[in-house]
């Protein structure tokens, strides 16, 4: 795809969905979502969607942490470094101190590199979620390999170096 100009713009859950369901790859759509944010080009064609819900392991839903659980893309060059970046900002202003997102083995993870994210952890791959206690199907990612990434940490507040200029009167 061309380097459209690209804005953000609000996408409601089941366009999001249904964008996914269009273009992602190897996934579904997830199930739930805290919010969703998409890219579009001058036209105001929806060029990418990210979505972006609560910690698919329970073990980071920590109430502090977001998951981007889904970014679907047609192919427009930096739409997904610019919905990582505009989805980071939009958790901090919710209130939340860490994003997090998985990459899957193959998976270069330069649009994350592109908008300031580390990778912290790989995770190798693993036999599937399957028991026989629990049945469960597979959702695409059984025996590969996964990377976690994590959104850059928010920088603190500094406070004013210069105390406020003392007043001895009007001047």
């Amino acid at each position: 795809m061309s380097d459209a100009r690209l804005h953000l713009v609000p996408v409601r859950s089941r366009e999001a969905k249904d964008f996914v369901r269009a273009w992602h790859r190897h996934h579904p759509p997830p199930a739930g979502q805290i919010f969703a944010v998409g890219a579009a080009d001058e036209s105001g064609t929806l060029r990418a969607v990210a979505i972006v819900g609560r910690p698919v392991a329970r073990h980071f839903d920590d109430g502090a942490t977001l998951e981007v659980t889904r970014t679907a893309s047609d192919g427009t060059r930096n739409a997904n470094s610019l919905l990582y970046g505009a989805s980071w900002r939009a958790a901090k202003a919710l209130g939340y101190r860490r994003l997090i997102t998985f990459t899957q083995e193959g998976e270069s993870g330069t649009s994350l590199r592109g908008a300031g994210w580390t990778l912290i952890a790989r995770r190798p791959p693993r036999a599937g979620w399957h028991t026989v206690s629990r049945p469960r199907t597979g959702h695409g990612n059984d025996h590969v390999a996964r990377f976690l990434w994590q959104a850059p940490a928010p920088t603190p507040e500094v406070p004013n170096a210069l105390p406020p200029a003392q007043s001895n009167g009007p001047e």
